[in-house]
């Protein structure tokens, strides 16, 4: 089966050509003939299953034929950058439709956007926070929304944006078609889908379990050693792109700055850097100027970089599901790629978790010439292994302060051997 299959317009078949699609996935399969008819869809497809396609093809073909100017579809998304990403692909595969979109988020000057929005579009691809200040601005206006998508909706809910979209709901007209993507579908979700759609088509795509494109590798190794077994593997592996996951921002751009200052290609992608530099660390991954990036679980949900060949798990992720939604950055749209978790004595629980999820497809695997059980060092750092050990050698004195004696109120000068006066 091929694209000419959904008898597609001829501006948005150019489109799909450019962006050098031939075959559908199956998640495309699926889901777009029912959206072309017009239904409700709830869509259930791991990360990197080509589901950004398979609701922006149908949108531009229902637009494509019809009034101009007005915010006739709305794609809400959780994060900056799946919402700059699916913006992208519109402007790709809708290049010859001369359909107008934007992308609406917070972090950035909101005036461009006003600007954007003042002169017409037809798609917005937005942020829920972002979206409602514009709404409580009144410079957009939702009441001609034909087609409603919300996508990674199970990741919406654990940023706890549930209140914003039923905010948003509110301002959207009651006949509207509404399409719902996730990875997974926990009861939040499944609440949502039944109180905002109409008997939907439900397409299910391998929900539950990473790609089998996929290879799992489990690495054993104390929390100390995860730096120097990170530092063994990218010098002794032959990858493309490397994502390295971790937990918390702080660490990931602690380790981003260690692989930099080691000689290799890296950057780190994190919540806490502004719009402007998170943009610049992920186009600088996606062109290759940069090989490996470092990120957390939110800033890099949803992003689409073609070719990355290993997915890092600097830290385990907590659920089987997070282990999901990591590990579709890679072996996307058929091709093969490498999931590397590092796993310390601490992480049994979740490691059983996604054990049970990997069966037999799971390996463990030790490094050669890599000890990955040696106890921390008495000294490292400057540092012992319980307490802190200083280097006074280069620092001078301090001034002791004055000792007050105990039988009179009055201070009393410690000597040099600072001994104390009774």
């Amino acid at each position: 089966m091929n694209f000419e299959k959904f008898n597609l317009h001829s501006h948005i078949s150019a489109g799909v050509e450019a962006s050098g699609y031939s075959v559908p996935t199956p998640i495309q399969r699926q889901s777009i003939p029912p959206i072309l008819e017009g239904k409700d869809v709830l869509g259930l497809a791991q990360t990197g299953t080509g589901k950004t396609a398979a609701f922006v093809l149908p949108i531009l073909q229902r637009l494509v034929q019809g009034p101009r100017g007005s915010v006739r579809a709305l794609i809400i998304a959780p994060t900056r950058e799946l919402t700059e990403q699916t913006h992208q692909s519109i402007g790709v595969l809708g290049r010859k439709t001369r359909l107008r979109s934007v992308s609406i988020y917070g972090g950035v000057n909101i005036q461009p956007q006003i600007n954007t929005l003042s002169r017409g579009v037809d798609i917005v691809s937005a942020c829920p926070g972002r979206l409602l200040d514009h709404v409580s601005r009144r410079t957009i206006d939702l009441s001609h929304i034909e087609v409603l998508v919300l996508d990674e909706a199970d990741l919406m809910f654990d940023m706890g944006f549930l209140p914003d979209i039923r905010k948003i709901m509110k301002r959207l007209p009651a006949r509207r078609q509404t399409l719902l993507f996730s990875a997974t579908m926990p009861d939040d979700v499944r609440s949502l889908a039944n109180e905002v759609m109409e008997r939907p088509v439900r397409v299910q795509v391998g929900h539950t379990k990473p790609a089998d494109t996929v290879s799992h590798t489990f690495y054993p190794v104390e929390t100390h050693l995860k730096t120097a077994l990170l530092k063994n593997i990218l010098n002794t592996t032959e990858t493309g792109p490397v994502l390295v996951f971790t937990r918390t921002k702080m660490r990931a751009k602690s380790i981003g700055y260690k692989l930099e200052k080691s000689g290799s290609d890296a950057t780190a992608l994190h919540g806490n850097m502004s719009q402007n530099k998170r943009q610049k660390a992920l186009e600088g991954f996606r062109s290759g100027r940069y090989k490996i990036l470092v990120a957390t679980d939110v800033a890099a949900r949803g992003i689409d970089v073609r070719g990355v060949s290993h997915v890092i798990n600097y830290d385990i992720p907590e659920s089987a599901n997070a282990y999901t939604h990591r590990i579709g950055r890679t072996g996307r749209a058929c091709e093969t790629g490498d999931a590397f978790t590092f796993v310390t004595t601490q992480d049994k629980g979740p490691a059983f978790s996604i054990t049970r999820v990997l069966g037999n497809k799971l390996k463990h695997c030790v490094m050669e010439d890599f000890d990955c059980t040696s106890p921390v060092p008495e000294q490292q750092s400057g540092r012992k292994r319980y307490g802190v050990q200083r280097d006074k050698s280069n620092r001078p004195a301090k001034s002791k302060p004055p000792v007050r004696s105990r039988s009179k109120n009055r201070p009393v000068a410690a000597t040099r051997r600072n001994t104390f006066i009774n």
